[in-house]
């Protein structure tokens, strides 16, 4: 199977947010960062996706990472 006949993953929102939030964790983007600074960690192919929902969900690309994932919670306070 050649990487071009791969299945599309649908990206919920829910998704969308774990994976900033992974990414966020790992120090790689930062919670200030725009939300259009995830397209390089998301397949080309799969961007259209992730935009069409952040825009059902009246996200803009602009919109700061850390408004898309909320605030964080720590289990050790």
């Amino acid at each position: 199977m050649s990487l071009n006949t791969l299945p599309s993953i649908r990206y919920s929102l829910n998704i969308i947010q774990d994976e900033a939030r992974q990414l966020v964790q790992k120090g790689v983007v930062s919670r200030q960062q725009p939300i259009y600074s995830l397209c390089q960690y998301i397949p080309a192919r799969e961007w259209v996706g992730v935009e069409s929902e952040l825009e059902k969900c009246d996200f803009l690309l602009r919109d700061r990472i850390g408004d898309l994932i909320g605030r964080e919670e720590w289990d050790n306070d």
